[in-house]
């Protein structure tokens, strides 16, 4: 480890995920937020802690499982699928901003849409899925992530904010999901990581149908990576995230 990177350890350390009262969790599409860090929502919400989700896209395309719903209509089940995961990881407050699914929007709108939610809701932490993992195919989670750390950075720029229509926040970092480089870890309960698989496959059917194979392959890659992250933290459960200060989200490229 070079002397850099190490100074940036000592002085500017990672935030603690579970430190801060106010969150805002931001998913792409409706299941998103559920299988990146579902576990952590249910745990924070247990405690307790003021939890806000935020779905970009209405999930329209995600008609593989749906038997034959489609368009409009699939794109309303998936907002009620939604709501009724959330309300199951103890989450009431669920805002869309209802952008087409696929990446079929403009970018602005993307970026405008989180900065005003950001500012209603006023965060200390915003988590979004990793935008940097280098094997991220689809356009709504790089969109996701980039615009979500637009607005985590900017959000206390009172004079910035106002010009995409919004209000200053202090916002105290962004927390990466669905990373390949995990820095913070949240230990979690077997019943929190229950709370995540039975939020994902009992409510989101539309995507995840009892029996399907890619549903089968989504439920163990959810148990392994929940149990490799426990191993790591002397833990049955965890799940990581890059976490990123508000020193970090600007012209200190290490990694921390």
């Amino acid at each position: 480890m070079g002397l850099t990177k190490l100074a940036l350890k000592i002085a500017a350390p990672a935030p603690k995920i579970e430190s801060f009262s106010r969150y805002l969790f931001i998913g792409p599409h409706p299941d998103d937020i559920e299988i990146g860090c579902g576990a952590t929502v249910a745990k924070l919400a247990g405690e307790g802690k003021q939890i806000s989700f935020l779905i970009l896209t209405d999930g329209r395309y995600g008609d593989g499982h749906s038997g034959g719903i489609k368009g409009a209509e699939l794109a309303a089940l998936r907002r009620q699928e939604s709501v009724a995961s959330a309300e199951r990881l103890g989450v009431k407050d669920v805002r869309f901003l209802d952008l087409c699914d696929g990446g079929f929007y403009d970018y602005e709108d993307m970026k405008k849409g989180i900065a005003r939610i950001v500012g209603e809701c006023d965060p200390d932490l915003i988590f979004a899925p990793d935008p940097d993992t280098g094997r991220e195919c689809h356009i709504d989670h790089l969109n996701a992530g980039r615009a979500a750390s637009h607005a985590a950075y900017f959000a206390p720029y009172q004079g910035i904010v106002e010009r995409e229509g919004a209000s200053a926040a202090d916002v105290k970092g962004i927390a990466y999901y669905m990373t390949a480089k995990p820095n913070r870890y949240v230990k979690v309960s077997k019943e929190a990581f229950a709370l995540q698989m039975e939020a994902l496959f009992g409510c989101h059917v539309s995507q995840f149908p009892a029996g399907d194979a890619e549903t089968k392959q989504l439920q163990m890659y959810l148990k392994l990576r929940s149990a490799d992250f426990g191993i790591r933290n002397m833990s049955a459960h965890a799940e990581g995230f890059r976490v990123l200060g508000v020193t970090h989200m600007h012209c200190t490229p290490e990694t921390v």
